[in-house]
């Protein structure tokens, strides 16, 4: 991915993916093959969104809040080739929120490269030198024009809220852009 903020980031990419935490790149993997199975040529963020719920259980109780509603999110997410993500079947995810890219990455949407690029950067803003799951969890939510974020309204979760902080964090964990 190449934006007006960072250089490429690939999360394929053992150089980019020194930036990830091993969660996160398994993450990545698994965005990319439900991508595949559902028939999309990228993954965007609503495809992360269910990887990284499936996978990283901190990010998951940061969306637990009232207790139950990360699986309404991920009911919402499952429903995505019978009904609720059909709309958004053979288009481009751009939601235009975070900065303009001039060149995208093979295989994801804008908002979804852009949501790697982000991650960085809030771990980065924390003392991190790798974006976890809470990281990529924030990214999403700060776009809030993104599928993820619509994804989390539609389960009655604001993406805000989670941006501001999600469930339990505290400390060196509160530095937000």
């Amino acid at each position: 991915m190449y934006s007006d903020h960072g250089h490429p980031l690939d999360p394929a990419h053992p150089a980019d993916g020194a930036h990830l935490t091993a969660e996160v790149r398994a993450v990545a993997a698994g965005a990319r093959r439900r991508a595949v199975r559902d028939g999309d040529s990228q993954a965007d963020t609503a495809h992360l969104l269910h990887s990284l719920l499936e996978n990283d259980p901190e990010a998951r109780a940061a969306c637990d809040t009232p207790a139950g509603r990360s699986a309404r999110v991920l009911g919402y997410l499952v429903q995505r080739s019978i009904g609720y993500g059909l709309r958004w079947h053979g288009s481009v995810e751009d939601s235009g929120s975070l900065p303009t890219l001039t060149m995208t990455m093979p295989g994801w949407s804008p908002a979804a490269a852009a949501a790697f690029r982000t991650a960085v950067d809030l771990a980065g803003k924390r003392g991190g030198a790798q974006a976890d799951g809470i990281d990529l969890l924030h990214a999403l939510a700060a776009d809030s024009g993104c599928r993820a974020a619509d994804v989390l309204r539609s389960a009655g979760l604001d993406p805000d809220g989670l941006h501001d902080g999600p469930g339990p964090l505290s400390g060196p964990r509160d530095v937000r852009d």
